[in-house]
């Protein structure tokens, strides 16, 4: 299934179910949020999306907690699940995914390129998927969108259409 077709599944299902959806992005920088909204009808589902590249933008904007980062780095599944709880909150939207990792060409906070952790949040919970993909940057951020975007499509069979 193509990126398109994947995020028009997202699109289609949270409408039916009524469901709004928000995205924390780093390593993909807004390719997941791009591509729900490439489909038609998308603002009836997607609240919105922080590009949080930076440490202070991840604590600052989405209540990542300071002391994680300076320990465990960005690059950290709690950072993950942390990144899609504040944008579910930030946005105001009933589920959200969030996606930080290495896309390289060098490691970074001590993980290896290729490094990645798509994190999520719906109905009061929340968690995060370790990813290890391989190829060039372009290639990473690509696996890393499809990766969240499946997370959705999950979250939503699941989610028999009840927000909390």
């Amino acid at each position: 299934m193509t990126t398109t077709q994947r995020a028009g599944q997202v699109i289609e299902r949270a409408i039916t179910q009524h469901l709004s959806i928000a995205t924390a992005e780093s390593l993909t920088a807004g390719l997941i949020a791009a591509e729900l909204a490439t489909v038609p009808g998308a603002s009836a589902a997607l609240r919105g999306g922080v590009v949080s590249y930076a440490s202070e933008v991840k604590s600052a904007l989405l209540g990542v907690d300071e002391e994680l980062l300076a320990t465990a780095g960005s690059v950290d599944p709690q950072v993950a699940e942390q990144m899609a709880l504040g944008a579910r909150r930030a946005c105001g939207a009933d589920l959200a995914v969030s996606a930080t990792g290495v896309a390289g060409p060098e490691p970074h906070d001590g993980k290896g390129v290729g490094t990645v952790y798509i994190g999520w949040a719906y109905a009061g919970e929340s968690g995060a998927q370790a990813h290890h993909f391989v190829g060039g940057r372009e290639a990473i951020r690509a696996q890393a969108t499809q990766a969240a975007l499946q997370q959705l499509i999950q979250l939503l069979e699941q989610s028999g259409g009840h927000a909390d």
